[in-house]
Order: structure tokens, then sequence, then C-alpha cells
């Protein structure tokens, strides 16, 4: 007899009775406090997997924030800057666990994008980081236990509508996966593909010297787009990402999105952000809005309205030249690919945003054009040979 989860609804609520079973095993899941659905339960199963193997890749306690099948944010837990926490919204004297500090990096990779996440922690969830996300607008959790009242402080999240999911963590899952597409089964063998200790080994560029930060980040941005819509490419540093491309027809796409994201998350660091003021009672989701919009260089009318609404006194725009005198700042970005970069254009692209550090599979007819890119900006490049698509 299959056991099985019952789901409100599938990926959208018109498609009633969808439902989650294991047949003649006992599933690894409960719900703890309301019942997913399917798009929740593909985040979560997703998302899982990704702190599951980025705490076994880094030996840390790891975090991930998922929209859509895709991380908008990823980290491990490295401690927290002060400039980092005012970004972040996090107040000076909280006391931070390590796995709260890659939950909030997690979170504050992408905000916009992570408004209404689901969130995944490869850890029992503590009482600092459930303190963290008991402020932020999410959909649901799941991880591998729960320490005493995390469950209840949660459960009162959404007018009790949040979702609480604990898994076994020991639970490893067949061989062999399968779906149904238009009434016919797809077969694969799972994708359990670790990057191990040779996995940066064959580095391409005269360059040659990866710092152990720079593994780290290397590592952290090769789990993180294993579990990215493809086609992906991830940025991090220090321990996170810092933008995410997922999901474009074209590589270059993907590095633009990547990249655009990193001097996003750098500009919000930025003094003039710091010392925004912002009206009482202006909610966090409308003073992230309100930083967007302070890095456009134009909006319209009622984008306008909407800026400075949400601000006590206006400041004045950062110029261009300003922007990108503090991005020169940002250095030692690591990127991964989920495949070969097939042209020296996504290089280029990289270089403005501070990368450093890339690994991708390699063999592209233009290898030695990506190379010889690489080389130019004085950045270390590992082929990887594995290619790494998610769908």
């Amino acid at each position: 007899m299959a056991a099985e989860l019952s789901m409100r609804y599938g990926c959208n609520p018109h498609q009633s009775g969808a439902r989650c079973f294991l047949p003649c095993a006992e599933l690894p899941l409960q719900a703890l406090h309301n019942s997913p659905s399917y798009i929740n339960l593909m985040d979560a199963l997703n998302s899982w997997q990704l702190v599951r193997e980025l705490k076994a890749a880094t030996g840390l306690p790891a975090a991930a924030s998922f929209k859509h099948v895709s991380p908008a944010g990823a980290a491990v837990g490295v401690p927290l800057s002060d400039d980092l926490r005012a970004a972040l919204f996090i107040k000076p004297e909280a006391q931070l666990s390590p796995l709260a500090c890659a939950y909030a990096r997690a979170r504050g990779a992408d905000r916009l994008a992570s408004f209404g996440d689901w969130i995944a922690v490869s850890d029992p969830l503590d009482q600092a980081t459930a303190e963290l996300i008991r402020v932020e607008m999410s959909d649901g959790i799941i991880a591998p236990g729960f320490e005493e009242g995390t469950v209840e402080m949660l459960a009162r999240k959404k007018g009790g509508d949040y979702k609480v999911l604990q898994i076994d963590p020991s639970y490893e899952a067949a061989t062999l996966e399968s779906r149904q597409l238009f009434g016919l089964t797809l077969e694969q063998p799972r994708n359990d593909f670790m990057p191990g200790t040779d996995f940066l080994s064959n580095i391409v560029t005269k360059n040659q010297r990866l710092t152990d930060a720079a593994r780290r980040d290397l590592l952290v941005a090769t789990i993180a787009v294993k579990y990215t819509q493809s086609n992906s490419v991830v940025a991090t540093w220090e321990g996170q990402i810092v933008g995410a491309g997922a999901g474009q027809q074209s590589r270059i796409h993907c590095v633009r999105l990547a990249c655009g994201k990193a001097d996003r998350w750098y500009l919000r660091q930025h003094p003039a952000v710091r010392e925004i003021k912002f009206r009482k009672g202006t909610k966090r989701a409308d003073r992230d809005n309100a930083i967007d919009l302070f890095f456009e260089d134009e909006l319209s009318s009622a984008e306008e309205a909407a800026w400075q609404g949400a601000l006590r006194q206006v400041p004045a725009r950062l110029s261009t030249a300003a922007r990108r005198e503090w991005l020169d700042n940002m250095q030692a970005v690591a990127i991964s690919s989920d495949a070969f970069f097939p042209f020296r254009d996504n290089i280029d692209r990289a270089s403005r945003s501070g990368v450093s550090y890339v690994v991708q599979p390699g063999g592209s007819k233009k290898d030695a054009d990506v190379i010889a890119a690489a080389d130019e900006y004085g950045m270390a490049m590992a082929f990887s040979g594995v290619r790494l698509f998610h769908h």
C-alpha cells in the first residue's frame, strides 16, 4: 500500500486531486502544519537536496530561498559584516547562529525574487533562524527538525496558512527517477553527481591560483546551478549566491541576469542606500521595492510616486560613475555554468561584475577564445567536463 501526503492542489488551484506518494514504502516527509501544493513540494524537495549537498560539500550549515523550482538565493553559514547586516534589515544586536547567517544570506541574495519563497535549511531550525523567518513574507519551510517552539512560531505566519514540512535526513532516493508528461512516462538515472576533490583540478587559464574561499564559492555555485532551471549561470561571493540567471535560452542572457543581480546585491550595501530614510510603517517589501527603484536611471510617473511615497526625504540618485566606482570594489566573484560558454561575450560581461573565478564544463568549439578572454582579465577558469542541466 502506498504511503501518501495529501496536497491542496497541483500546479494551479483548478488542478484538484493532487497527491504525493511512495509505493510500498513509508514517506520520508511529514506535514507538521498545513498541506503543501504541488509547486510547494517541487520547491521543497529540490531545495532540500541543494542545502543537504551544500553542507556535505562545505561542512557548513546551509539555507536556500526557492521560487518556482530555482533558487533565488542559497548560502552557507559565513558570518555577516555590519554593512551586510544593515542592507538586510538585521539589527546590530541580533544574535545570529551559523544557520541564521546562512538563511540571512540566502534570503538577501535577491530580496525581490524571494518574496513569498519556499525555505530550506540543512539543520534543525533554531530559534535565531526562526526569528529571521518570522518577519519575512514566505510560503513555507522544509527542515530535518525543529527546535522547541519554532513550529508554533511559524504556524502563525500568513494568518495560519504557513506550511511546515519535516524530512528524514537519512532518506536516499532510488537510483532511477521518472515523471509523466502528456501521459507518457520518462525515466532516467537520478543526477547524483557531487563535486569531489578533483572537480577543480583542470585549470585551463594562465592564472592557476584558487584560494580556499574561491574553491568554496565555486562549489556553492556549482551545487546551486545543479538545482537551477536550465539554461543557468550562478554567481557567488562569500559563501552565497549573489546572482542567478535561470531558465534562459541563451547563455549570455544567463550571465547578464546573474551578473546584473550580483551588481544589484552589492549596490544595496552602498552607504547612500543605508542612509535612505523610510516613512514610519513602511513594510519590508515596500522598502525592497524602493531600494530597487533607487538604481533605475529613469522612472515612470507611477514608479516615481511609489518611490517617493516610501521615503521621508528623497535622496539624490547615484550617478552612473558613482555606481561604477562602487562596483569596482566587488572582486573575487565566482561563477558556475551548467553547460559550456559558447562565446567569449560571457566572460566579457562577467568581468564587469568582479568575476575572478569560473568553472564550466568546457567542450565548445570556441574554448580557445573563451580561455583567451579569461586570460585577458586575469581570471582562473576550470573545465569540469560535467554538464548539469536541470528541468
